[in-house]
């Protein structure tokens, strides 16, 4: 209860630029060297720029991750050939076993390992809800943080 209290104390103190939260998304485990699957309505690919652009009713998969999108930009490492970055916009949907989040635009950086989401950032564990204008997830940790203007419901009994 105590901690409950410091959280909504320290949310009510924030301010709307600086409120932010931390958040464990315990059941994310992803292994960015995994396979990554692709599926879309149409793809179109820069040789020169070195990038693949996946277009309509997009999905992605790696592991137990799923992403949806309208277009997702692959961008791929020029030293190694593999798939460095996924750039995602248009209705972004992330899902996993545990959670779901949505928000306008996606980066997904398989080096670093982590996962930006951004604008009308919603995420959902269980029966609370979170929104912020960014998430940004440490996918080998499952340590997650929001920022810009962190909303939140905090579902307690039954009611």
């Amino acid at each position: 209860m105590t901690r409950l209290i410091a959280i909504l104390v320290a949310l009510a103190l924030a301010t709307p630029l600086t409120a932010q939260t931390n958040i464990n998304l315990g059941g994310i485990s992803a292994d960015p060297s995994a396979a990554v699957e692709v599926s879309a309505d149409s793809l179109s690919v820069d040789q020169d720029s070195g990038t693949a652009i996946f277009a309509g009713n997009v999905i992605i998969g790696q592991g137990d991750l799923r992403l949806s999108a309208t277009e997702v930009e692959v961008v791929y490492s020029d030293a190694t050939g593999d798939i460095a970055r996924l750039k995602a916009s248009g209705g972004v949907t992330f899902v996993t076993a545990t959670e779901a989040a949505e928000a306008q635009s996606a980066d997904y950086d398989l080096s670093a390992g982590t996962l930006t989401l951004r604008g009308d950032v919603l995420l959902t564990q269980g029966a609370s809800a979170l929104s912020s204008d960014e998430m940004r997830i440490n996918l080998t940790t499952g340590d997650a943080q929001m920022s810009g203007r962190v909303r939140t419901v905090f579902q307690q009994g039954n009611n």
